[in-house]
């Protein structure tokens, strides 16, 4: 039987995909990206990783901190694995640029309190 990781790890692997999509963004535009297949399913694997981190976390844990999207983040992990050929490089960008800076700070956040 597996044993069963940590919030606490799950949150660390969280921060570790945020900072790998953090340096595949870094000073591009989002044409650039868009053109660049490398740096786009990088950060798509990343995002996955970070929704199946998420998917792990214990309900408690998400019911407290509701003020994290979960279903959302959990939603497009399913999306990006199961629907790949519906995503946007578009929305990849913005989720990229736009709600991981605010996710690392929540995630920092819950770390500190695990």
């Amino acid at each position: 039987m597996k044993a069963q990781l940590s919030n606490k790890l799950r949150v660390q692997h969280i921060l570790d995909a945020i900072a790998e999509v953090e340096l595949y963004v870094a000073g591009i535009t989002e044409e650039q990206f868009i053109n660049n297949s490398e740096k786009r399913f990088a950060t798509i694997k990343q995002i996955e990783i970070i929704g199946e981190a998420c998917t792990k976390i214990t309900t408690d844990i998400k019911e407290y901190h509701n003020e994290i999207p979960w279903h959302q983040i959990i939603g497009f992990r399913h999306l990006s694995i199961h629907e790949y050929h519906n995503v946007s490089m578009h929305i990849v960008w913005d989720i990229a640029v736009n709600n991981l800076p605010a996710l690392k700070q929540q995630m920092q956040e819950l770390l500190r309190e695990l």
